[in-house]
């Protein structure tokens, strides 16, 4: 499963180029160890930090995708997809600066970024010109537009006050017939589902109203997705393998307000 995300690894598209962008708020002093690890000290709390070197990880991350968009059939021209790792934070001094690789951006670095003027275009790009291809980067940009909006993101469970967990859906838990009920409830069929209170006067409820969207492939003529709704118990949970981490956990439906389920 590909992910997009934005801030801590997200992908950003370019009308010339495409960059995997990793943020890392690092705060002290940053060097960089024998191992090539990256060393965080922090002089206040007398500890230092160690952290897998994040271009390395930024490099990995930009040949997956690159291998995802081959499998989908999107041929780039070389150099196209490339990696950065932004570090926002003013309070974070790198030593030595200059043994840093090129791909990353410090604080500094970044408030001195301009806007590339027009007239600069990539190598490719004006080669591209240069033999009469204009319609060249239109059709990359397009195709990848297509392929990065229809792309397979992480679940998402969205819980009650405004807090979130992504990863993997995986099951219902609960009494057979409520699982039963929220079979329909998977991947390749539904999008979405919200989690409605069925009591009244604020009493804690002992059934739940799911409300499901139905996925929508049409790519004209649709008028929107189609809802359908079940009742079951509050008690049902929803078996979830979080992202980056090694065990399962389980939401009741009582604690989640909606789930967003990839494509």
């Amino acid at each position: 499963m590909i992910s997009f995300f934005f801030f801590l690894n997200s992908n950003l598209l370019l009308c010339r180029e495409l960059w995997v962008i990793s943020v890392k708020n690092f705060s002290g002093i940053l060097t960089i160890g024998g191992d090539g690890s990256w060393v965080c000290e922090k002089p206040d709390k007398h500890k230092a930090e160690r952290h897998p070197d994040p271009v390395e990880e930024a490099r990995k991350q930009a040949s997956i995708v690159e291998s995802y968009l081959e499998q989908r059939g999107v041929a780039l021209p070389e150099g196209y997809i490339s990696c950065k790792v932004i570090l926002p934070n003013p309070k974070l001094c790198t030593i030595p600066a200059g043994s840093f690789p090129s791909e990353v951006i410090t604080h500094d670095q970044w408030m001195q970024l301009k806007p590339e003027p027009k007239r600069m275009l990539s190598s490719w790009v004006k080669s591209a010109f240069r033999s009469g291809k204009k319609d060249m980067q239109e059709s990359v940009n397009q195709n990848l537009d297509f392929v990065l909006g229809s792309a397979p993101i992480w679940d998402r469970v969205e819980l009650k006050g405004n807090k979130y967990v992504l990863g993997e859906f995986l099951e219902f838990k609960g009494k057979q017939e409520d699982v039963e009920a929220l079979r329909p409830i998977r991947r390749s069929k539904v999008g979405r589902m919200i989690i409605q209170k069925t009591s009244m006067f604020g009493l804690a409820p002992s059934r739940l109203q799911v409300l499901y969207s139905l996925r929508d492939y049409r790519t004209e003529g649709a008028s929107g997705p189609e809802w359908k709704e079940v009742t079951v118990r509050s008690s049902t949970e929803i078996a979830f393998q979080p992202e980056n981490a090694s065990k399962v956990r389980k939401f009741k439906l009582s604690s989640v307000s909606s789930m967003l389920l990839s494509a």
